[in-house]
């Protein structure tokens, strides 16, 4: 997988992560929004999330999951979604590399903060996908619109996966304490948003891509050239 926030392919909570569809092409994969639906259904043990500069690695994070052997097709898929809000790994990451040059840190959903990744956390009627439990995990009836991450929905019903109000859909937001009652700037990285007036554009920190592998627990360093598959 990869999300690119600003290629005009919203990637939000809806799109492509409980079907496991096919999402755009291999030649775009390390440019475009993408999701290989091979790769969706195979057994994974270990995720890595690497932030990346035109496919070279920025920063990676590697983690092992609690269930070992299960696809993202499962993971992610509608099942799962109700009633949502697992602690999908333990132990934090088991690499962690950045770039010395890197920027954008202070506010980068994944390298921003610490702890596991959390999937499919539904609240209200919102939902993200991929947020780390070191940042703010809204509570389940709590409408605050402020759990930032990867694949992100204001205006949805997180259980069944049904868009209520597609202007609240965006691919990334950053790091930010705005609670919906109190704050009507949510940062949001590129330009893949919905028309929601309190989604506002802003700087894309780099393309985010996901990989999965059944055995390999750790992946090349910053500096990289990334691939469609990764020998390590």
């Amino acid at each position: 997988m990869n999300i690119n926030p600003a290629d005009g392919h919203i990637f939000g909570y809806t799109v492509g992560w409980a079907t496991g569809n096919d999402i755009g092409k291999s030649g775009d994969a390390l440019t475009k929004d993408y999701l290989n639906a091979n790769v969706w259904v195979l057994p994974a043990s270990y995720i890595a999330i690497v932030r990346h500069q035109q496919g070279v690695v920025d920063a990676v994070k590697v983690f092992k999951f609690k269930v070992l052997g299960e696809s993202l097709s499962i993971r992610f898929g509608l099942p799962r979604m109700n009633p949502g809000r697992q602690i999908v790994t333990f132990g934090g990451p088991i690499q962690e590399s950045i770039a010395s040059d890197a920027e954008n840190l202070e506010d980068d959903p994944i390298f921003s903060v610490g702890g596991d990744l959390a999937f499919n956390w539904a609240y209200s009627d919102n939902g993200c996908r991929i947020a780390l439990t070191g940042g703010h995990l809204s509570e389940a009836d709590v409408n605050d619109d402020n759990t930032h991450g990867l694949g992100n929905h204001f205006g949805v019903n997180p259980l069944t996966n049904t868009i209520v109000d597609n202007q609240w859909t965006h691919d990334i937001s950053n790091i930010q304490d705005c609670p919906l009652q109190t704050c009507t700037n949510v940062r949001v990285q590129g330009t893949d948003h919905g028309s929601g007036p309190h989604l506002k554009s802003g700087p894309v920190y780099g393309n985010y891509a996901i990989y999965v592998s059944r055995t390999a627990d750790k992946f090349p360093e910053p500096g990289f050239k990334l691939g469609l598959e990764i020998e390590v």
